[in-house]
């Protein structure tokens, strides 16, 4: 409620969404969303819209007054107290495949570091959580790359990018990747997250129609259902699995192969100091070399 009221305040200031997207670091679309969510909760209209004004009506401008105040009460909160230091909280959203690998030990080391400071990882899929941020209700995102540039004050770093492979049961033969997709059950990685929808591109770009029998967004929940013989499937080599469960096989993709980038998206302002901190130490954690993946 406080960033809502914060950008509600903002659009009082400079009169348009536009205008005061651009004072707190947001999108218009984002604004526009926080502004409804705000109307919907208080359960009247707060402004007069005319063309791309919004200028507050009558009930507006009496929520303005206390909007000021609850602002002014919500940031003295921050001020520090007798005995009691002041607690910085970094706000994470993470995809699991991200939580699995790099993310834990550079939260460990931060913590170690920064002991006056906490942090709170939000799981999601990445369109939820680049939501999110474009919003301003998360500080950052480690996430699949959007399928569109980022807008406004929102920045992209890209941490790693991680190549495709085709997964197939080991007692399945055969070496021809687009024989075994046209012929084999398919498990498909869901197409409600960003990286489901590289997979369905890629199907439509070489044609293939693949007999679907389970989608699903976890990917080690899809690795295991290749390795109980339910069918193949088109998956990333993520930095969190050195290994191959003995039950799969890999098929490489060749020239064929396409990747998922896996990057922080965050904002080019507005970062407390330990969110930057965080920022910086996982892309050190991402540009330390690994072992190469091998099966067994």
């Amino acid at each position: 409620m406080i960033r809502e009221l914060n950008t509600f305040i903002a659009v009082a200031r400079e009169g348009t969404f536009s205008a005061a997207g651009k004072k707190v670091g947001l999108t218009q679309a984002a604004v526009s969303a926080q502004m409804q969510r705000l109307e919907a909760e208080l359960g009247f209209a707060l402004f007069q819209r005319t063309g791309r004004s919004a200028r507050l009506n009558e009930m507006g401008q009496q929520i303005l007054v206390r909007a000021q105040e609850l602002v002014r009460l919500y940031d003295d909160l921050g001020a520090r107290t007798v005995g009691h230091p002041v607690t910085t909280l970094v706000t994470i959203g993470a995809i699991a495949s991200v939580q699995r690998s790099r993310l834990p030990d550079v939260l460990a080391r931060f913590h170690r570091e920064h002991p006056d400071c906490r942090t709170r990882v939000l799981p999601g899929l990445s369109m939820g959580l680049a939501d999110q941020v474009d919003a301003g209700e998360i500080d950052m995102a480690a996430i699949i790359r959007p399928p569109l540039p980022p807008q406004g004050d929102l920045r992209w770093t890209t941490l790693a990018r991680e190549p495709f492979r085709l997964l197939v049961p080991r007692r399945t033969s055969g070496d021809d990747w687009s024989e075994l997709l046209a012929t084999q059950p398919f498990v498909r990685y869901d197409r409600a997250s960003f990286g489901g929808r590289q997979v369905d591109r890629f199907l439509r770009r070489t044609h293939l129609s693949v007999h679907e029998v389970c989608e699903l967004d976890e990917l080690e929940a899809i690795v295991r259902l290749v390795a109980n013989g339910v069918g193949i499937a088109l998956v990333p080599e993520t930095a969190g699995h050195r290994k191959w469960p003995a039950a799969v096989r890999v098929v490489d993709l060749g020239n064929h192969t396409f990747h998922r980038e896996i990057g922080l998206l965050h904002r080019a302002s507005g970062l407390s100091e330990p969110a930057r901190r965080i920022a910086l130490m996982l892309r050190a954690a991402y540009d330390a070399p690994v072992s190469r993946r091998r099966d067994i």
